[in-house]
């Protein structure tokens, strides 16, 4: 329960986008195409994860976020052979230790990004693989007015920061954290005068992906089943629905009660597709499974590929539940963190 609660704050047919007579937006139904995929178990050394989120691989070097690790958040390792390199990004209260963290992000082969919500802080690690260490080499505090920042992506100019307010979609922020622009609003086609913005953006929660070469930025909501699609090159900007439309939820005391589904849980913007980790799962059988004391699948069991302008053209079919991606399209492989496992990182081949 505590780690559900953590994460809420067959043969092809033609792809088809339809749209009913009372939405606004094109909804997607089926896949070009459908295939199952098999895990291939990466072995490690020694470390132990408790709730590996997110893993991220820059040439020779990858790294796992582990959200609940009761020393280190962070842990790099050698790519492709899974060599343990260093820990870091150590819990704590101290100036250099991080209370939390979100998510991260290669920025050059041995820099890494690294967002803590709770300090409103991201901070640069160089990790070097001769003297196998990680040096904290840069901080930025975040403007306040970002409120409590659980997604971030970089740009040439700063970082991509959604809105957590409800009054727009995301935020350019300058290198030193500054909020400089808001852009875009809730696509939402339920929402009235009277909701409660901060609910609205509880429910709209999205992960987010930005390629600067194709200038694409891509968001998709963990309750529901809705994805944005903003070009920065043309100024475009689309909205796609699936079939379970929006976020549902209910608003209590400017909170949103989630009471739809679990949706996305990754997304990964490549230079011609967009890859997303999808659930599916009521919300309702969630906790159903909870309180009977069964503890639940954690995680999606599904990968949808669309193309840059939103087009469904691939759905993979998991044999395990996953949480996090990279996508290597040269090696066709896609790098998986399964959450609730002894083999937590495995691999599919595309």
């Amino acid at each position: 329960m505590k780690h559900l609660l953590y994460i809420l704050i067959g043969i092809s047919s033609l792809a088809a986008c339809t749209s009913s007579q009372d939405s606004h937006f094109p909804r997607y139904s089926e896949f070009a195409e459908s295939k199952r995929l098999s895990e291939q178990v990466i072995n490690l050394d020694t470390i132990l994860f408790r709730y590996p989120f997110r893993v991220t691989v820059r040439d020779s070097i990858a790294v796992v976020m582990d959200l609940h690790n009761m020393d280190h958040y962070l842990h790099a390792f050698t790519y492709p052979t899974w060599k343990h390199i260093v820990s870091f990004g150590r819990r704590g209260e101290a100036p250099e230790e991080m209370l939390s963290v979100a998510n991260i992000q290669f920025n050059t082969l041995d820099s890494l990004w690294a967002l803590d919500p709770n300090k409103m802080e991201i901070t640069r690690w160089k990790i070097s693989l001769s003297t196998r260490s990680a040096q904290r080499v840069e901080e930025i505090k975040l403007d306040k007015k970002l409120v409590r920042s659980l997604d971030f992506r970089t740009m040439e100019s700063g970082f991509l920061i959604p809105d957590y307010m409800g009054e727009h979609r995301f935020w350019e922020v300058n290198k030193n954290g500054e909020a400089t622009k808001s852009n875009g609003t809730i696509p939402s086609e339920a929402v009235h005068k009277a909701t409660s913005r901060p609910a609205l953006a509880q429910a709209w929660r999205s992960f987010i992906d930005y390629n600067p070469d194709n200038g694409i930025l891509a968001m998709a909501t963990q309750l529901g089943e809705a994805i944005e699609i903003y070009n920065f090159h043309d100024n475009t900007h689309k909205v796609l629905y699936g079939p379970n439309g929006e976020p549902q939820f209910k608003s209590a005391k400017n909170e949103g009660i989630p009471t739809g589904i679990m949706g996305f849980s990754d997304i990964k913007v490549t230079n011609e597709r967009i890859y997303t980790v999808f659930q599916g799962v009521k919300f309702r059988d969630k906790l159903a499974s909870y309180q009977r004391g069964e503890k639940p699948e954690d995680g999606g069991r599904y990968i949808y590929v669309f193309d840059l302008q939103g087009n469904p053209l691939q759905k993979y079919i998991l044999d395990k539940p996953i949480y996090g991606i990279d996508i290597n399209e040269k090696t066709k492989t896609i790098i998986a963190t399964c959450v609730k496992s002894d083999e937590p990182i495995i691999e599919f081949k595309i």
